[in-house]
């Protein structure tokens, strides 16, 4: 069957699955199975097709609905974390992947604007944190910034900003996605300009060690904070099949969601700051050791398991 043919026969039930309230458990299981049929033909035979991916989405909103009608003593907030997001994750894995590229090269342009441009570091970083750099690097301790305040302090103000920028990053996605990319954008030559002045001080390896121990978290959740903002701007300027209305709810649910699925990430990376991080001295293998665990956990969560999850709603 052509695809054409297949979206104009089924067009009208999906809406309806879609859009109409949930009666009872028992008239959501028979929408699922039904969907989930579409579903499996469609990736049959239209493997790429936005039909797919649209009722791909649609099976995952639909298996929320179940399980949220199903009479468990399953926690919803462990749900939340072991099984919604995830899903969200896979569903969405477009805009994470346009989210980290722009970031990256937002990085990419931001070290090469420090190397051409000696004026480059002082204009993004400021003149202050330069100085005081430059006067640790000096006297032998050049990551000595991260020992001068209280840590309880520092790790309320680092968990408490970090959060509010990945909120702004957000919210600043319904300018139809470019605010979000500006956001992305400015962190990525920050952390670019940022991580030259080190390598150009012959310090590269020692601050990928020191300074990536938090980084690792920090940076990936705001990247993902990036993606759940272009999930809030394309939902207004590519609709789909949903009207318009309907559709930024939708992504503002969703991105929504990804932002406080982050505040866990952003609490951790901020108590590795404020109280690893600190302690610059330690052994070279800890320090890889901890940012590496960082990074598979990332890869894991946000790439590995929520294609299993996905994988797994279809059966």
């Amino acid at each position: 069957m052509r695809e054409a043919l297949f979206v104009k026969q089924n067009t009208e039930k999906w809406k309806r699955f879609d859009e109409m309230p949930l009666a009872n458990s028992d008239e959501l299981a028979d929408r699922f199975t039904e969907i989930t049929n579409d579903l499996a033909y469609s990736k049959t035979f239209y493997p790429n097709s936005k039909t797919t991916a649209y009722l791909n989405g649609l099976a995952s909103k639909l298996h929320q609905s179940v399980y949220k009608n199903k009479k468990e003593k399953s926690n919803r907030f462990v749900y939340f974390w072991k099984t919604e997001l995830p899903l969200l994750f896979f569903e969405h894995k477009k805009q994470i992947i346009y989210a980290f590229a722009f970031f990256l090269v937002s990085c990419i342009l931001g070290a090469i604007s420090a190397k051409y441009d000696d004026t480059f570091i002082r204009l993004i970083l400021g003149d202050g944190y330069v100085n005081m750099t430059n006067d640790n690097i000096a006297k032998g301790d050049p990551f000595g910034v991260y020992k001068q305040a209280n840590p309880l302090l520092m790790f309320i103000q680092i968990g408490a900003n970090n959060i509010f920028v990945s909120l702004l990053t957000f919210v600043l996605g319904i300018i139809f996605s470019f605010g979000a990319i500006v956001s992305i954008f400015r962190n990525g030559i920050m952390l670019g300009s940022f991580q030259y002045f080190f390598f150009s001080k012959g310090l590269g390896l020692q601050s990928v060690l020191v300074i990536w121990i938090h980084g690792t978290l920090e940076i990936s959740a705001l990247v993902l904070a990036g993606a759940a903002g272009l999930i809030l701007g394309n939902s207004m300027l590519f609709p789909k099949t949903y009207t318009r209305k309907a559709s930024i709810l939708k992504g503002a649910k969703d991105g929504l969601k990804i932002v406080f699925g982050l505040v866990p990430i952003f609490v951790v990376a901020a108590f590795f700051e404020s109280f690893v991080t600190r302690h610059t001295e330690m052994p070279a293998f800890l320090s890889a050791l901890i940012l590496s665990v960082s990074a598979i956990f990332i890869v894991w969560y946000v790439i590995i398991y929520p294609k299993r999850i996905s994988k797994r709603t279809l059966i």
